[in-house]
């Protein structure tokens, strides 16, 4: 894994590691920090991109159609050299919703073909849009445009994992939460990993490959509504060992307090009372990515069986 401090730059007169770095050096926790998504769209975009690489490939394959709110979309590429090239795009559009998770391919020649793509009944879940893939896929993000930090951790472990499943893995572009960089998001599954090195995404990897859940380093479940119950599912399936993708669901939430919630989390045939608290972190500094890095995390004070 490169080391932490690769990458820093000199901003004025002092030197900052970047946030993903000074995120580990605080002890940051990324449990409860995965964006919500529920189905994604994800088209192949060779060669380098900027910051906003994402709008104008969206513009010309939809025009003003907007995106579904639950949708996510992304762009992919290979790992390695990122030239630009001619020829047929791969898109996958996929579902990731509990009980309901599929992964389907098209190529087209022209992003204008994607105009008649029926975006929101894969919003809703519904397949038959292209060739049926079984799935997982291993998405890194690499958007160093974004976020340097992507760049620097991300790249190698995109790099390794796609030496062991190149027909599997892909570089993606922004995913939310640089400073949980390297981040991992397994599609359709839905799961999103921070934090990762080149060996705990080849046990991501082998737990996807027999359709499970790796619980460590895990952001969350992109299809749980907020990160009180993200935070909540992972202190349950760490408590139970119970792995298999839809074993760990929340339920239902209660208001404690302005910064506390009562999850309830179905466990096979159990149920627990999960209580969460947002903790603020006293101790903050700058990065190269942003003037200061201020850490909140998601912590269990509190889990019962009912």
């Amino acid at each position: 894994m490169p080391k932490f401090g690769a990458g820093a730059q000199v901003r004025g007169s002092g030197t900052w590691p970047g946030c993903a770095v000074l995120t580990r050096k605080l002890g940051g926790r990324p449990e409860g920090t995965a964006v919500y998504m529920t189905s994604w769209l994800l088209i192949e975009q060779p060669g380098p991109w900027a910051p906003d690489a994402l709008e104008p490939v969206l513009a010309k394959a939809f025009g003003g159609r907007p995106i579904p709110a639950s949708m996510r979309a992304l762009l992919i590429r290979r790992p390695g050299k990122h030239q630009r090239t001619a020829g047929p795009r791969t898109v996958y559009v996929a579902s990731g919703l509990p009980g309901n998770r599929w992964l389907e391919r098209l190529e087209v020649d022209d992003l204008t073909e994607l105009a008649d793509l029926d975006l929101t009944g894969v919003a809703h879940g519904r397949a038959g849009h292209g060739e049926a893939v079984e799935g997982p896929l291993f998405l890194i993000c690499t958007h160093g445009a974004k976020d340097m930090c992507c760049a620097v951790l991300g790249r190698p472990l995109a790099a390794s994992l796609g030496e062991s499943h190149p027909d599997r893995t892909w570089e993606v572009s922004h995913v939310g939460g640089d400073r949980w960089a390297g981040n991992l998001l397994v599609v359709p599954d839905g799961y999103l990993h921070g934090q990762v090195d080149a060996d705990e995404a080849a046990l991501v990897a082998k737990a996807a490959l027999g359709g499970q859940v790796y619980a460590e380093r895990l952001r969350g479940r992109t299809s749980a509504r907020d990160s009180w119950a993200q935070c909540a599912e992972i202190a349950v399936r760490r408590q139970t060992g119970l792995r298999a993708l839809d074993a760990v669901i929340a339920l239902k939430q209660q208001n404690l307090t302005a910064t506390s919630r009562l999850v309830t989390v179905r466990a096979g045939e159990d149920r627990y009372a999960v209580r969460v608290a947002l903790r603020p972190r006293d101790h903050s500094e700058d990065t190269r990515c942003q003037d200061r890095l201020n850490l909140s995390e998601y912590v269990v004070d509190e889990l019962r069986r009912i």
